[in-house]
């Protein structure tokens, strides 16, 4: 006699609401058919007159809410809020909220890597075996991919800082998430090759609105709410200006390709979309400029760029980068999945 035993559900890419396949919220960004170029980097020990340091002074603004977890719950009455427990943000004792700089860090190199021939920042253990081997995260500090070079290897600190990025508005408002399953590469085959091997970058769509499941279905969030504004400063050194460039097509200045950051959690419900303003550039570049900066107490005004000169020098610097560092076609394989505006619905039954 047979007796059959009910099996455990089975995640799919079917919405519950329909029995067609339901659209999953991401794209891929092509690896570079070409091996990464490595090279050592240009140092830390002084600043070399033909290359570009300064500081970008950014403004982004909150497109759709926004929470990076600090991974403390906490009581809602200890930061202010009327829920009893709430997925914290950080907050500062002027009750501005936080982006740490690393989180920033991390989401802008991730999009700096897939439209330059660099390598993979971190790869997990589970799935090491499955990323092309020349992909693999750089090891020695003498030989590094234009993105590590940039932002920093094993043993080597990287060209840019980040600063904590602070919010304008004070307070916060309250968001409720829904329940986000891991990736499971293992049920897409869109994730991999005909070799077997990761397919590139994974990167989320943007989406006119972020879903929100209310109190009673929701999870608790501390979190900016759409139009909320926050102020940080890259400061940078040593850069060639395809390198800056790069950066600022990734903040979103180059106006061929209009995109949009992603920040912190929930990206798959169209949480985290982010815009950048470039408002000003300090820069020194050139010999006489190097000179003029450490002999006088006061900076020349002329290192400070704003209005016609801002725009003139960012498109200088991103000419530069289409010239001799981006890659065409991941380029364009990115704007298409970042470009902002979006007039994508975000998705809907699995997360």
């Amino acid at each position: 006699m047979t007796v059959n035993r009910p099996q455990p559900p089975r995640h799919s890419d079917r919405s519950s609401s329909s029995s067609e396949i339901a659209p999953k919220p991401y794209g891929f960004v092509s690896f570079p058919p070409q091996r990464p170029t490595l090279q050592r980097p240009a140092g830390h020990d002084k600043y070399r007159s033909d290359r570009i340091h300064g500081t970008l002074f950014l403004t982004l603004q909150v497109q759709t809410a926004l929470h990076v977890s600090t991974g403390v719950v906490a009581m809602g009455s200890d930061i202010g809020s009327r829920v009893p427990l709430i997925k914290t943000m950080v907050q500062g004792i002027d009750q501005k909220l936080s982006i740490q700089g690393s989180s920033l860090k991390g989401c802008i190199r991730s999009v700096y890597e897939a439209i330059t021939n660099s390598t993979l920042a971190v790869v997990t253990s589970m799935y090491r075996d499955k990323i092309p081997p020349e992909r693999l995260p750089c090891k020695k500090k003498e030989e590094l991919c234009p993105a590590s070079q940039v932002f920093g290897a094993l043993d080597w600190q990287g060209l840019i800082e980040f600063s904590d990025t602070k919010c304008e508005t004070t307070g916060f408002a309250t968001g409720f998430m829904p329940s986000l399953y891991r990736p499971r590469p293992d049920q897409r085959a869109a994730y991999f090759d005909r070799r077997g091997k990761v397919a590139g970058r994974k990167f989320y769509y943007h989406t006119i609105r972020a879903i929100d499941k209310g109190q009673d279905r929701g999870i608790t969030v501390q979190q900016a709410a759409k139009e909320y504004t926050f102020k940080t400063q890259i400061q940078f050194k040593n850069l060639t200006p395809a390198e800056l460039g790069t950066l600022l097509i990734v903040l979103g200045q180059d106006s061929q390709y209009p995109i949009a950051l992603k920040v912190g959690g929930g990206k798959p419900i169209g949480m985290g979309t982010m815009t950048v303003t470039v408002r000003e550039i300090e820069r020194v570049e050139g010999k006489e400029q190097l000179r003029d900066r450490y002999s006088d107490y006061t900076p020349p005004e002329t290192d400070r760029l704003t209005g016609n000169n801002l725009q003139q020098f960012i498109q200088r610097m991103t000419k530069a980068a289409h010239s001799n560092l981006i890659q065409k076609p991941q380029l364009a394989e990115l704007a298409a999945v970042l470009k902002y505006p979006s007039n994508r619905e975000p998705p809907s039954g699995m997360y």
